[in-house]
């Protein structure tokens, strides 16, 4: 598969992000995209542009630690769903991260997922290169499961990384899971 990585350099790649953005996650999951921009010009944050065969084809998202990088969001245009193309975005963030921490949260799969959709896509990311850090929390109230690749990550250091390299205040809302 011929896929590449690039930044966005046009405000036609911003809109091509965006509007996949705000298709691919439900309103609850989405910071405001401004605040993405904001962190992006800040580098704190990395906004890819997958493209296959020079078509857009995706994007990924990180928050980037000094050691570790957080994969934030990634989404597959849906013309190129079911092809590979997830699964190459993601060889593709790993070989740009190469010698970094890699992680990523999930919602915890549980009886409440009537379309299976939570355990799909777990079993997506463990089929390429994550596993799991036996690490649950809530984070807006929302149950999280910890996936990783060359990294341990346990709730303290979960928690440490929102507040070091995103915010204070989203770090307030990293709370213990009861299990």
């Amino acid at each position: 598969m011929n896929l590449t990585l690039r930044t966005p350099a046009s405000p036609l790649d911003w809109l091509h992000i965006r509007l996949l953005y705000r298709r691919a996650f439900p309103r609850s999951e989405r910071k405001p995209f401004k605040m993405i921009r904001r962190m992006h010009r800040a580098g704190r944050t990395d906004v890819w542009l997958a493209e296959q065969d020079g078509r857009f084809a995706g994007l990924g998202i990180t928050i980037n630690g000094s050691e570790i990088i957080l994969l934030d969001y990634l989404a597959v245009h849906e013309k190129c769903r079911d092809k590979g193309v997830g699964s190459a975005i993601l060889a593709a963030l790993y070989e740009k991260y190469a010698g970094l921490g890699f992680f990523l949260e999930i919602e915890a799969p549980d009886r409440d997922d009537p379309t299976g959709i939570k355990a799909r896509r777990k079993a997506f990311y463990l089929r390429n290169g994550l596993t799991e850090m036996h690490v649950t929390a809530n984070f807006f109230g929302v149950r999280m499961e910890l996936l990783g690749r060359g990294c341990t990550l346990d709730f303290d250091g979960y928690h440490d990384f929102y507040r070091d390299n995103y915010s204070a205040w989203a770090a307030e809302h990293v709370t213990r899971a009861e299990d």
